[in-house]
Parts: C-alpha cells; sequence; structure tokens
C-alpha cells in the first residue's frame, strides 16, 4: 500500500475536533484509522481501471489518475471533520501538479448529513487556509455526476447506506468506486450485501488499525428507481410518515415517540377553553425532529399553532417536510437545520417536544441531549412546557430542573420516562 505523502501526513495532525480558538492546538487531532485507511486506498486506485487494485503505486504514478477524472472526480459523503475531504482535496491538487497544471477550482465534492460535521470541516478548512478546496452538495447528482472515485465513513444505519449506494450507482460516473470505511466492530455481513444490491463486484480491504475498507465497482445497469423517500401509514397514531435513508426510526415509529404520543395526546398541553374550542400554543418547537412525526402531530393538533421542525441531519429536515405534507400540514410545519436548536430565537416557543438522541453513529452519548435542554430553557416563554421522553436509565431529571424548571414526570414504562418542565 501506498505511503501517504509527507504533505498530508502533516495536514492530517492539524485537524481539530472543536473550533476552540485560541485554545485550538490543544483539542483532539480530527483522524482516525478509518480516515487514513481509505485516503491510502484513494492513492492506491487507478481511476480507469475499477477491478484492478493495485498495490504500492508511488504518488507519481497515482498522480495521473488522481487528476485523470478532471475536476471533483473525488467525492467524499459524511466525512466527519475534515480529514477525508481536505485529504482528498491535498492528493488530488498534488495529482494535479504531477500531471498538468492545476485548474484553480474546488477539487472535492462533499455531502455531510449532519450540520455539525459541516462546521467541523468548516473551521479546519479555515485554520489551514483550505476553504476553497471543496464544493458542499446535497445527495444527488449535483454531488456525483462524474464522479470516479467516492470515500464513504460507513453509517451505522443499512437504510442510509442503500441511499447512498443507490446514488452512487446511478448518478456517478459508469467506472465509479465507492470505498466505504468503517470500524470492524461495527462492521456487519449485511454492509456487502445492500451495496451488493447496487454494484456488481464488492470486495474487503485487508483491516488495518481494527479498520477495513468495502471496494464497491461496477454498478448494477437496469436497476429501477431510487428506493429513498420511504411512506408508511402509521395507523396506531393517525399519521403517515415519510423517510431518506439516514432518517432515524425510518418510516416506522420508534418506541419513545410512541410513548410520548401516547401521553400527549392524553393530557399534553392546551384543552377545551369555555367556548369549546382547542386552548392550545401559539408556537411549538419539535426539537431533534426526525422524520417530523411530533411536528405533524402538534400542527394538526393544534391547528393555530406555528410549529417548528429542527434537526441536525439533512436527511431528518428533508424528511419532516416531507411528512408534514404527506398529512396536509406543510404550509404550516417550518423545517431548520441546525445544532441542537442553536439558530431558533429566545423566548420564542410556548412548547417544545424532545424525544433526544442517546447515539452518535454507534457511540452512546449524552451530550447532544444536554445541549437540547439548555435550548429548550432558553426558547421557552416563562410558563412554558418541555415535554421529553428519555430512557429510563439515563436519569434525565435534575438535569432538566437545571435547564429547564421544575419537572413532572408525567408517566414511567418498563423502558422509557415522560416529564413535563415548566420554565421558570
Amino acid at each position: 500500500m501506498t505511503t501517504s505523502p509527507p504533505d498530508l501526513a502533516a495536514l492530517l495532525t492539524r485537524l481539530r475536533t472543536d473550533d476552540t480558538g485560541p485554545d485550538r492546538e490543544d483539542a483532539p487531532v480530527a483522524v482516525d484509522p478509518v480516515d487514513r485507511l481509505l485516503l491510502d486506498l484513494l492513492l492506491d486506485l487507478p481511476l480507469d481501471l475499477p477491478t484492478d487494485l493495485p498495490t504500492d503505486l508511488p504518488i507519481d504514478e497515482a498522480a495521473p489518475w488522481l487528476a485523470g477524472g478532471g475536476p471533483e472526480a473525488v467525492v467524499v459523503v459524511d466525512d466527519r471533520y475534515g480529514a477525508l475531504t481536505l485529504g482528498a482535496a491535498l492528493l488530488t491538487a498534488v495529482a494535479s501538479t504531477e500531471a498538468g497544471p492545476a485548474s484553480g477550482n474546488p477539487r472535492v465534492r462533499v455531502h455531510q448529513d449532519a450540520c455539525t460535521a459541516e462546521a467541523a470541516l468548516d473551521a479546519n478548512a479555515t485554520a489551514l487556509g483550505l476553504t476553497g478546496a471543496y464544493a458542499r452538495h446535497g445527495l444527488g447528482p449535483g454531488l456525483l455526476a462524474g464522479a470516479r472515485v467516492v470515500l464513504l465513513r460507513l453509517p451505522r444505519s443499512l437504510a442510509a447506506l442503500r441511499d447512498v449506494a443507490e446514488h452512487v450507482a446511478r448518478e456517478a460516473d459508469p467506472g465509479v468506486v465507492l470505498l466505504a470505511g468503517g470500524r470492524v466492530k461495527h462492521m456487519t455481513r449485511a454492509m456487502n450485501d445492500v451495496l451488493g444490491e447496487s454494484f456488481a463486484d464488492v470486495r474487503a480491504s485487508l483491516a488495518r488499525g481494527k479498520s477495513r475498507v468495502l471496494v464497491a465497482s461496477s454498478p448494477r445497469p437496469g436497476r429501477g428507481g431510487l428506493t429513498y423517500p420511504v411512506t408508511a401509514d402509521l395507523p396506531d397514531v393517525g399519521l403517515r410518515v415519510a423517510a431518506f435513508g439516514a432518517a432515524f426510526a425510518g418510516a416506522g415509529l420508534d418506541l419513545g415517540t410512541r410513548f410520548l404520543l401516547e401521553q400527549l395526546s392524553a393530557s399534553g398541553p392546551g384543552g377545551p377553553a369555555p367556548d369549546g374550542a382547542d386552548r392550545g400554543p401559539r408556537d411549538v418547537v419539535d426539537l431533534g425532529c426526525g422524520t417530523g412525526l411530533l411536528a405533524t402531530w402538534a400542527a394538526r393538533r393544534w391547528p393555530d399553532a406555528r410549529v417548528v421542525a429542527a434537526d441536525r441531519s439533512d436527511a431528518a429536515v428533508r424528511s419532516a417536510a416531507l411528512t408534514a405534507r404527506e398529512n396536509g400540514v406543510g404550509g404550516r410545519v417550518r423545517t431548520v437545520r441546525d445544532d441542537a436548536g442553536a439558530t431558533l430565537a429566545d423566548a420564542s416557543a410556548d412548547v417544545v417536544l424532545l424525544n433526544p438522541p442517546f447515539h452518535d453513529g454507534a457511540a452512546l452519548r449524552t451530550d447532544a441531549a444536554h445541549r437540547m435542554f439548555a435550548t429548550a430553557g432558553r426558547v421557552l416563554r416563562p410558563g412554558g412546557e418541555l415535554w421529553c421522553v428519555w430512557n429510563s436509565h439515563l436519569r434525565y431529571r435534575p438535569a432538566l430542573e437545571r435547564a429547564v424548571g421544575p419537572t413532572t414526570q408525567v408517566a414511567r414504562g418498563p423502558r422509557f420516562t415522560v416529564t413535563r418542565s415548566t420554565r421558570r
């Protein structure tokens, strides 16, 4: 396998997980063995011979293949902090110099589902003076047309993998090679099978640093349309859900959201006024909206309310918008893509509905939930309510008391707890 050029090694050591201003250099280095293995395989890959992956290809021989696809021949999907995007940009710039004059245009196209990943890439690019090295696109032809190599961090969800693989197989160059890397402990045979639905040739690299890359090539011709978005009726809650591949829970109803909807329907905010009307809130936020079921339920429950569905995931906000349209309330649900509701105005909501995540990819983490609690405390008006469902073993009640205000247990089941917190 090719040894990474010195400039690449130096670049990778300067990437950081957080933009911490003067303390930036003290932040953790934002590269892992998966990133390094993908970039090394990129160097090894001749773009016009996808079924022949040579080893020990020196940079002067790899250069024509890297440059041969023209500008933006390399695409990166779901880079975490910028290692793949900026590393690929550096390698294609080196290749362009070796093969001929550089065009000066962005050399890499990138799509990141999470806006937090976008911010991390931008911060690292700014710190390294590489802001013009890449162009950002949504998942579709604008991202993939003419692409010869796609670098992908393997998602946890098979649906998310299928969504990306189908787009690559249909929209990229017919000779495209998809390099999908992950940690061995999180990889399954099912990932090979999903890639095999869209590609005739799927192989695995040797493991290195407890990481491995699946190499998919030879897109299958003649397949039908894209699988996603998918839609499904949920008769238990009287809603229809729509979901793109990377949206949490897909076209289903996760147990936590189901439990929260049961409590909201039985004893949620609002109620009959003396004139018989429903005394509902004016402004409702579905924070971490996923496919937007809570936002859509709220828009139907309170016809006069303004509803915002916010999530960091591109697939989630697109799913939420489509779910609202499928239920006839598309004009009343506004979607916002941001980090834990960071762009929502202070004291702008009467009700916040929240089913916080406790996974980040394959890792168990609760920091996103605590940021969302803080957001709820900030955006709620005095007397406003946060209705939250959470896994009972996480014991979030003290944190909710601190971030929002007095917190009451509404219901508790074998797995989940629903609480109501009132803004002081």
